[in-house]
């Protein structure tokens, strides 16, 4: 369904600052600015980024599509998909399409289980005749503006808000065309309709579906033009709002009937830990009619799972089919609370698992093992490794460097073999803290954020996967800021002149405060789905993405351990939600167990979604098929936090699905050390026997990963001797 205008017509954890024992208290609000002062000097400005731009536009937000490219690819809101027609398609709408998709019109792809499912979307262009803008971009929401001539005023504003029970169009005086490309069925003025202040329509289309129309404002009368076509008798001025229903029925009916004349415009956050329970508030912003009336909002299941118990009353029985989330949940409540009540405090630079959340002795074997691994691997050339021309792979390896460091500190106990690696590993992490790299950083003025000089330079938007276009950055900068954690906390000497820099990359990704006028708010972590997106200025037929769910988890747990380093009790809280949330939506929508709710049952024998769009799940990665690729990119890297993220059942799933009886001893390359340390969350005495024998294959390494963190990971889950 389309509406278009017709052309014609017009705190706190107190802690010492570099030490992590303390008393966990109550942190009231921790979405409070990082810093708000501009980046370090060593970062140059530039004001000519490829695709121009000129304010902290969110990049990596579900309504980017509508600001890239041909400005007609999807847009999804869930649960619903909006996208400008231009023209095209069967009702060659020059509108805003709105449609749904049901769960019985999802394409798979071949396989069983299926390679992927999708909802096809296909589009045309068209030449231009009206046009598109944006304005009040947030982290939530956007205002969409559809003008009937090109450099006039809007004469539709639809306001986008994830998760909007309507979609809701506010005319300024055009005559409202409702086309279908499925044909109209039956179209019924609801005279009976108790709110004399709203007109009310009910469509059944061909294909059995019922559409509710309402509107608010000046009179309304539509008349049928074609089967695929309604037109009102004159212009209007005021607000149409379009709802699917799930069945049609009345009941159904009456919950969108009691939420009518009411829309979002934006929504604001709000967050806050005490102890080891985490609360975060979405608290909308409304227009409308009969605003005492309470909005109609869409959960998704994770939502659902961690409302506080006002909230879950105010659920209703409609629930409508998303793209790849499972079932949304209408709720008639301007405000949410959700309740995490399992925050991952005490995870820290040490092995730690469940349920003990912790790591075990280690034995004076253990230790000489760790100590003789750890003397081979820093005879290795640190500045070789890290000073690349690729902020992902640098970080990696500085990350690597930092936790070997770490074990050999802090678990074997050798100071001396220590401090020989640390001030090797500080003068590599001032190759990039100077900006001495051969892609240095630049802050640009255009998306407001700090990128990699690479695509300028090459001219290449991909390169370094396309950290210049803000692709992946949560991915890249949370190796630094790790690496930046375990530096500080081994040397608090180092901070004074590091924090500043590190404190930059923190809010590129995760800025949580528009006081910072630096930096847009949280660029990569999205709070309404529970989970990051990768994509950043790219237009995608699918939407934004995310490949690597762990890297995703692995950049809440370094700012975490960067906050603690720091003596930001804030941020570290930030980090801890963060990493609760993430397991929470990593569990119902990326790891999929046996008994998963909510993606398709021909799909969740994959075990991970491999790369999740928000229309699709395809279970591959950008860079190949094998299953030590797509389930190895959900688990690197193995950090202290993997287990909490990485549930004991779905990786005794994964493994049996995958790699037992020995097909694990066939994956080539450092993909076999990863699956053998990932195999330590259940089977630590396996994971250990691999990585302690005494013919081990270094080539069974991959360059973010060191053998002796690997040992000392085993080890601390309970894989070594005790003797």
């Amino acid at each position: 369904m389309s509406v278009d205008p017709e052309l014609t017509s017009q705190e706190f954890l107190q802690v010492h600052p570099y030490h992590f024992h303390g008393i966990l208290m109550a942190s009231p609000e921790i979405l409070v600015p990082v810093a708000t002062k501009s980046p370090p000097p060593s970062i140059s400005v530039k004001s000519d980024h490829p695709i121009p731009q000129s304010s902290a536009i969110p990049t990596n937000k579900f309504y980017a599509n509508f600001f890239l490219g041909m400005q007609t690819q999807g847009t999804w809101t869930h649960p619903y998909l909006l996208n400008w027609t231009k023209g095209s398609g069967h009702a060659q709408s020059w509108g805003l399409s709105i449609s749904h998709v049901d769960s019985n019109q999802k394409v798979y792809g071949p396989g069983s289980p299926a390679q992927y499912y999708i909802k096809y979307i296909s589009s045309h262009f068209s030449p231009i005749s009206t046009a598109l803008t944006l304005d009040t971009l947030k982290a939530f929401s956007a205002n969409l503006n559809l003008h009937p001539q090109p450099n006039g005023p809007p004469g539709i504003t639809f306001p986008l808000v994830q998760g909007m029970g309507f979609v809701t169009g506010r005319y300024n005086g055009l005559t409202p065309l409702i086309e279908s490309s499925v044909m109209f069925l039956k179209i019924t003025r609801v005279t009976d309709f108790p709110r004399s202040n709203i007109v009310k329509y009910r469509i059944l289309l061909e294909d059995g579906k019922t559409w509710l129309l309402y509107a608010t404002g000046s009179s309304l009368d539509l008349q049928t033009v074609s089967i695929t076509m309604l037109k009102a008798t004159s212009t209007f001025s005021g607000t149409l709002q379009v709802a699917k229903t799930p069945s049609g029925s009345a009941s159904e009916e009456a919950v969108f009937d009691a939420a009518a004349g009411l829309f979002p415009t934006a929504a604001t956050l709000s967050a806050s830990t005490q102890a080891t329970r985490g609360t975060y508030t979405l608290c909308w912003t409304k227009a409308g009619v009969d605003t005492s009336r309470p909005l109609i909002m869409f959960a998704l299941p994770h939502h659902v799972q961690s409302f506080d118990n006002v909230t879950a009353s105010a659920m209703t029985s409609v629930q409508l089919q998303t793209t790849t989330k499972g079932l949304a949940t209408a709720v008639l409540k301007d405000a949410w609370a959700l309740m995490e009540p399992d925050l991952p405090t005490d995870v820290g630079f040490a092995p730690w698992s469940l349920p003990s959340r912790s790591s075990i002795a280690f034995s004076n074997a253990t230790i000489q093992a760790l100590n003789v691994a750890g003397a081979n691997e820093l005879s290795q050339d640190i500045n070789n490794q890290t000073n690349l021309d690729s902020m992902y792979f640098s970080g990696k390896a500085l990350s690597k460097f930092a936790t070997l460091i770490y074990t050999i500190h802090d678990i074997a106990k050798n100071a001396t073999l220590a401090k020989g690696g640390l001030d090797r590993l500080k003068a590599a992490f001032a190759v990039f803290s100077n900006n001495l790299q051969k892609f240095p950083l630049v802050y640009e003025t255009a998306w407001k954020g700090v990128v990699s000089n690479a695509s300028y330079v090459t001219g290449n938007p991909g390169v370094d996967f396309g950290n210049t276009y803000y692709n992946d950055h949560h991915f890249h900068y949370g190796y630094f800021i790790h690496a930046a954690a375990v530096i500080g906390f081994l040397d608090p000497t180092w901070l004074p002149a590091n924090q500043d820099w590190v404190n930059m990359l923190v809010r590129d990704v995760a800025n949580p405060s528009e006081d910072d006028p630096y930096f847009p708010v949280f660029r990569s972590f999205d709070w309404y789905h529970g989970h990051s997106w990768a994509k950043g200025l790219f237009e995608s037929g699918d939407g934004k993405d995310e490949e690597s769910s762990s890297e995703d988890a692995f950049f809440a747990y370094a700012m975490k351990m960067w906050g603690r380093t720091v003596g930001d009790a804030k941020m570290e809280a930030r980090g801890n939600l963060m990493l609760a949330i993430l397991a929470r939506s990593l569990r119902n929508y990326f790891l999929m167990e046996s008994t998963n709710q909510n993606q398709p049952a021909t799909f969740i024998r994959n075990k991970v979604t491999g790369i999740l769009f928000e229309n699709k799940a395809d279970h591959t990665t950008y860079f190949g098929s094998n299953p030590e690729y797509v389930q190895g990119i959900h688990m690197i890297p193995i950090h202290p936090g993997s287990a909490y993220t990485r549930s004991k059942t779905f990786v005794s799933e994964e493994w049996a699905t995958y790699f037992d009886k020995g097909r694990v001893d066939q994956v080539a390359g450092g993909w076999r050390g990863i699956l053998y340390a990932n195999l330590a969350i259940i089977d630590p005495v396996a994971s250990w026997k691999f990585f302690s024998q005494s013919n081990f294959d270094a080539g069974s390494l991959d360059g973010g990963a060191s053998r002796t963190w690997y040992l000392a990971y085993a080890a601390g889950l309970g894989g070594a001797s005790p003797a």
